[in-house]
């Protein structure tokens, strides 16, 4: 819609694919975990864009969140606009608590969404919206000490991914929501299921 926004992209040559790396709750595309995996992944193959979305002043509660998901879907395809005319074919996206409830959003509302798998990271709500609508292969990462309402809804999300081909979900051993500490152990799995998924 005409304004700008920040996003960190890091080429690399002869890339296995490109993703798409998206924050959580009230912080950047640089943040802890998100910085992380982003220059990991990129140090193992992929090209990565990590892509500022919506943020409110630090006292905006979660509700207050829910009017920008369209914002944030909005910048997800200029994400994917910007690979592909970077010449990219495969893309995924790997998104974080808030981030992966609007790559939820985002993927569920465009069907021709140009993104070729799904990590989602700890989804802050626990579970996949309207998931029916999911149309690629998801990875449902997340915690051994993750937020509640994440751990209470795994076997929900497992049902959900029994039907869409190629879905893994995994736990990690130790890590919480933030994966602090863990942060390799964190890029390895998403690399791991991005090899498979992204051939």
């Amino acid at each position: 819609s005409g304004h700008k926004f920040l996003a960190l992209y890091t080429a690399v040559a002869q890339p296995r694919a490109a993703v798409i790396v998206v924050h959580g709750l009230g912080v950047h595309p640089d943040w802890a975990l998100i910085g992380a995996l982003r220059s990991r992944l990129a140090d193992q193959g992929y090209t990565t864009l990590s892509v500022q979305m919506p943020v409110l002043a630090a006292t905006a509660k979660v509700e207050e969140y829910l009017p920008l998901f369209p914002d944030a879907a909005e910048r997800l395809q200029a994400a994917v606009a910007f690979l592909k005319g970077k010449g990219h074919r495969k893309i995924s996206l790997a998104a974080h608590s808030m981030g992966a409830r609007m790559g939820n959003f985002f993927l569920a509302g465009a069907p021709d969404n140009g993104i070729d798998a799904w990590v989602s990271i700890g989804i802050s709500s626990g579970e996949f919206t309207a998931p029916g609508k999911l149309r690629v292969p998801v990875l449902d990462l997340y915690g051994e000490r993750d937020f509640p309402q994440v751990l209470k809804q795994t076997e929900a999300r497992a049902a959900v991914l029994k039907k869409i081909k190629g879905s893994a979900q995994i736990e990690v051993a130790g890590a919480d929501h933030y994966f602090a500490g863990h942060e390799e152990e964190l890029a390895r799995q998403v690399r791991q299921f991005l090899d498979l998924r992204l051939k």
